[in-house]
């Protein structure tokens, strides 16, 4: 038995590609209407209640989570879309989406200059959402900040040695550990919600608006 020199094996390998996390980003066609109902909505419930909540955000404004209550029909017909996502992203074997109660909980967001929300996840649900209303001039000038990012829930600068390994992605390059997204008027944004994502700090002079949900299914 002979073995063959380095220069004669040949290697085939396949890549493949397991564990995938579902980002969508959804954007709303031909709904001005709706965007400003429930611009409208949130502005009336800011002037009603001005000290809001303290939650994820860093400076701000953060409502009640009783929005698909105090927003009327227009933020039942939010709900109603991401609950449409939500059941074409989600599989439960042999049980059938109208097997389950399908709940949300909504809430606004006003950013102005200087807000930020930190690094979080919604535990106790199965999917969450972030609805754009007012980019605060974002889509025009990039450099005000407010974009939205994720963290890599595979960790891999903390369980590496080496803190500047980073995988390689499909398309050949190094994949960021906090990708980040901008997305903009009328667009949907709909990921687990055990993934850790955050906003960074928004540096402009006026106002973001924003809707957030989180998306349930329970056994009827």
């Amino acid at each position: 038995m002979t073995l063959e020199t380095l220069s004669d094996i040949r290697v085939e390998a396949k890549r493949g590609v397991l564990f995938e996390t579902p980002i969508v980003q959804a954007s709303f066609k031909n709904a001005d209407s709706l965007l400003n109902e429930l611009d409208a909505a949130v502005r009336q419930r800011l002037a009603d209640d001005s000290e809001g909540v303290q939650r994820s955000n860093i400076g701000g404004w953060h409502s009640d989570t009783f929005m698909t209550q105090w927003g009327g029909d227009a933020a039942r017909a939010l709900t109603d879309k991401a609950i449409t996502i939500a059941r074409r992203l989600s599989s439960f074997g042999e049980k059938s989406h109208d097997d389950f109660n399908w709940t949300t909980q909504m809430w606004a967001n006003v950013s102005g200059p200087g807000a930020s929300n930190h690094m979080h996840v919604h535990p106790g649900n199965l999917w969450s959402a972030v609805f754009y209303l007012d980019m605060g001039g974002a889509e025009e000038d990039p450099e005000v900040g407010g974009a939205f990012y994720f963290e890599d829930p595979r960790f891999p600068v903390a369980v590496m040695h080496n803190t500047a390994f980073r995988f390689v992605g499909q398309d050949g390059q190094p994949q960021s550990w906090q990708p980040e997204i901008r997305p903009k008027r009328g667009d949907l944004l709909m990921f687990p919600a055990w993934l850790r994502h955050g906003v960074r700090p928004y540096t402009g002079d006026k106002e973001r608006v924003s809707i957030a949900l989180n998306v349930d299914a329970t056994l009827k």
